[in-house]
Formats: C-alpha cells, structure tokens, sequence
C-alpha cells in the first residue's frame, strides 16, 4: 500500500464522508485533502531546507490533521507536539530537532518561540486553509520509502528528549499490518484517545484514514468529565477501540460502560501498557460480540509488533496475557547480556528486527548507536524490555530498567503489581519505589480498591496482604499501602508514577 495514495484516492471516492469528528467540528476527506494541498502548497513557498521536520503544535484539532498531510504532502516529515508539553521542552524538541518551521491549531503558543522561530500561528493558518485559490498537486514533492514521515519525541534518559524517526516504509508496514491481521473492515469508526504526540494515536490515525474510516476525538477536557464522555461515546458509537489498558480500566469502573452504550463495538486495540487479564475479562464480558487484542511494541519500531486476539482459551490458560505473535515482516529475538541468543521458554531482552525498526534518533549518533545495529542486513532495536518466546508465542517481562533492588533482594515491579492485581479486594494497582540516599528505601502500592465491607484501610491492608503472602515473598510486599479512588494519568493515558511518588493523587 502507498499511504498517501491510499487516503488520495479515498478522498477523490468519499468527498463528503466524515474523516475526524471532534464533538461538533467535522472534517470531511474531501477538505482534508484540499485544504492539505493548499497548506503543502504555502509550505513549498517558505523555501525550507529539503526534508526539514515541521513541528505541529495543537490538540487534537483537525488542523492538525490537515498540517501533518500537508507536511509530507510538501517533502517534510512531521513533529506532533500537543498542548499539554512543557513550555521548556517544546523549546528543547524546536532546538533539537533544528525545525524550520512550527505551525500552530491553536491561538496561544509558548513564548519562548516566538523570537527566531518561523511560525504560522492559527488566524494565519485558518486563512490559508480559507484561501479559495486552486493548488496543483504535487505528487514528485511527497515524502518516500526511507524520507521521514513523522518524529515523535520520547522522554529520554538523560532528561533530554529523543526524537524517534518514522519513516514511510516503517508506517507503510505498519499500516498494512493492522488493516490485514486485527478484523478492521472498511468505514469504520475509531476511537482516538491518544494526543498525537503520543504513537499510540498512530494506531487508529492511520488504518482508519487508509481504510476510509472516521475518527472519534476524545479531548483531554473530555476525558476529565466522566458523564460527558460516555455520551461521547455513546453518540460516537464506535466501532474500533483504541487506548491504553488503563483508560479502559478507568471507563470499566462505571457499570454503564457496556454493549448496551456503544452497541456496534468490533475490536479493542491495546497498547502502551500491560493488559491485565482482569481488564481483558471484563471487556469480553460487557462486550461480547467484540474483538479484543493485546499488542506490544515501542515507539522506535513503529508502534507495535506483536499481536494476541484475547480468546476465552488464552484467559484460562494464562495468568498474564502473552504480548502475542510478531507481525510477518519482522523478527522477535530474545538475547542474554552478552546478545548471544537465549533457548526457547528463557528470559533475555527483547530484539524487534525488520521494516518496521526506524532508524535511529534524529541527531543522536551515539544514542542511536547505543540501541540501533544492523541484523542480517536489516535494522534491529534493543528494546530494553525482558521477556521471552515460547512455541511462537512471545511473553512481556518487564522493563530491564524496572528492576529495584531493595534492602538487597532483586525484584520487579510489574511482577508484584500483577500479584497485587489478582487480589479480589483490588480493582487497580501501582507500585512506585522510594529512594533515600540513591538507594531504594522501600515501595509503596497505590491502589484503587474494589467493593468491600472493611471500615478501616489498616484492615483491608490486612486482608490484601494475607491473600499475596501465599504468591509472593515477604521481601516484595510493599511497606506501605495507599487508597484512592483513581490513580492519575499523564496526557498520553498512562498512568502517572511521577504524580504519585510527588504525593498528589486525583
């Protein structure tokens, strides 16, 4: 498939069909191409250096849409970067990235940019989109095979952040994946509750606009009033569900949340975190008639790799769901310490080699040789995650860099979430270490509890932790417990372990 070709020939097909869907803004194929060609076609005036990236600075607009179309329309990758960045680090991906251009959906854009940075601000930007004058299209200017389409930065080590190149054979790959292997039909509706800075937006961005489909924007203003969602939702009613596990836990806790509300549901997409079978569960059983698929896959291998629809028969014979089987056209290796090749059923780091590995961080040499080399004669990706593949089936451990030691012992910390999770008086869970002196002091679990008769937390406390002394050492209970009603997200849908070690809880 060519991407752009693709959603060209849906637009010239379905003028008139609705392409995004943000409450009452509606954006059809038809002007998203158009108006997309106009702005490619402004950009190609700037004289930009060639393939220079372009920041998009908004959330959730459809003029975002339209600016990520018109960049690569005009030979320029794309950097989406959503409202709720810190003013400091837009500046840091503007500086680092060497963007020669930001284009902004909304009025108010950090000030530090201003000077010495091109922009186009919105009241400019909605008179280009307005202008009434034809554009020829220019198909040799698109960006091809190895260009970059879009660079997302993620949060870095270093406390800088790292700008992920994607480019069209990796988007390409990925795109075709979905709409082939996840039971997407054509025209359908996606829920899109990821800001675009976050890949996880990718997911349904992109197979729904290649499949003729329509997005159904969540807003973070949205997704902070409960009552209005769900009519959103409701309304929306949605066909292809894609977000993070924990947004989905966050609508399971209201009992309304069911087929009866959003009848037509088809597939559930999960990525970004560890899908808990109890999640899992509850899906298929508020939603019958529905898919439900668990994926893994980070950021510099384009979204996800790996695929596992969620069968009765996978939740009975798995205590923690497997992240699946990888994607035809790549290949998952499991490797020790020293990057020999593990046995089958033995733990190591995951390797994701194959067209959909990018290639590299943009202007990180060294970083990217740290993460990056060649296998075979084809890119690979260190993920840093453990895991292991058994029978074809590949198993999420944990991040490398999620282990902790505490008072000695060795412990992960998904591993004792898990555990906390499978407890009845537990309906999600966190587990967050405190350091004293660089070291770990101790862990603290921050839960929000099912139903139960107790009247004081020191005794549900207790009951948690009789029902995992029979799962887990003594060493790897946490020292202390904290009750909420909701554990916070950051932006992008995860949850937010900064926020609770901070102490503020929603």
């Amino acid at each position: 498939m060519k991407l752009l070709k693709t959603i060209q020939q849906i637009s010239q097909k379905y003028p008139e069909r609705d392409a995004f869907v943000n409450g009452e803004v509606v954006l059809s194929y038809g002007d998203l191409w158009e108006k997309s060609n106009r702005l490619a076609s402004y950009i190609g005036s700037l004289q930009l250096e060639p393939k220079s990236p372009i920041m998009v600075y908004g959330h959730m607009d459809p003029e975002m849409l339209i600016s990520f179309l018109a960049s690569v329309k005009s030979g320029h990758p794309y950097i989406p970067v959503d409202i709720s960045i810190p003013a400091d680090r837009v500046s840091s991906i503007m500086e680092r990235s060497q963007s020669g251009l930001m284009i902004s959906t909304v009025e108010k854009v950090p000030e530090s940019l201003n000077e010495g940075t091109q922009l186009i601000l919105s009241e400019h930007l909605q008179h280009i989109l307005g202008s009434s004058e034809q554009t020829n299209e220019n198909e040799e200017a698109w960006v091809s095979e190895e260009d970059n389409f879009y660079i997302i930065y993620t949060s870095g080590s270093t406390g800088n952040p790292k700008g992920v190149q994607i480019n069209v054979n990796n988007l390409e790959s990925f795109v075709n994946w979905m709409l082939k292997d996840f039971s997407i039909q054509e025209n359908r509706r996606f829920l899109n509750q990821a800001p675009f800075s976050f890949d996880l937006s990718v997911m349904d961005l992109y197979p729904s606009l290649c499949s003729g489909g329509t997005l159904i924007v969540a807003t973070k203003d949205l997704i902070a009033q409960p009552k209005r969602l769900f009519e959103a939702l409701e309304k929306g009613n949605i066909q292809v569900w894609t977000s993070t596990p924990s947004f989905a836990q966050m609508c399971l806790m209201d009992p309304s949340f069911n087929d009866q509300m959003i009848p037509a549901m088809e597939v559930f997409l999960f990525c970004g975190e560890v899908l808990s079978t109890q999640t899992a569960r509850q899906l298929k059983e508020r939603f019958p008639k529905a898919k439900v698929f668990n994926s893994y896959g980070p950021t510099e291998a384009t979204v996800a790799v790996t695929a596992l629809e969620v069968t009765d028969e996978i939740l009975e014979a798995h205590h923690a769901l497997p992240i699946g089987y990888i994607k035809d056209d790549c290949q998952l290796l499991v490797v020790d310490e020293e990057g020999q090749p593990v046995n089958e059923g033995e733990k190591g780091e995951l390797i994701i080699v194959g067209p959909s590995v990018s290639k590299g961080y943009l202007g990180e040499k060294a970083l990217t040789e740290k993460s990056f080399f060649v296998h075979n004669g084809q890119r690979a990706y260190k993920t840093g995650d453990a895991g292991y593949i058994k029978e074809g089936l590949a198993y999420y451990q944990g991040r490398l860099d999620f282990q902790v030691k505490v008072h000695g012992y060795r412990m992960e910390l998904e591993e004792i979430e898990f555990h906390i999770q499978k407890s009845q008086y537990v309906e999600a869970c966190v587990v967050v270490p405190f350091y004293k002196d660089d070291k770990v002091d101790y862990l603290s679990a921050f839960i929000v509890p099912a139903s139960h008769s107790f009247e004081k937390d020191y005794q549900l406390t207790s009951a948690i932790k009789k029902e995992l002394g029979d799962l887990i050492p003594a060493y790897m209970v946490p020292r202390k417990f904290v009750y909420c009603k909701s554990l916070p997200m950051t932006p992008n849908g995860k949850v937010d372990r900064k926020q609770l070690v901070n102490g503020v809880l929603a």
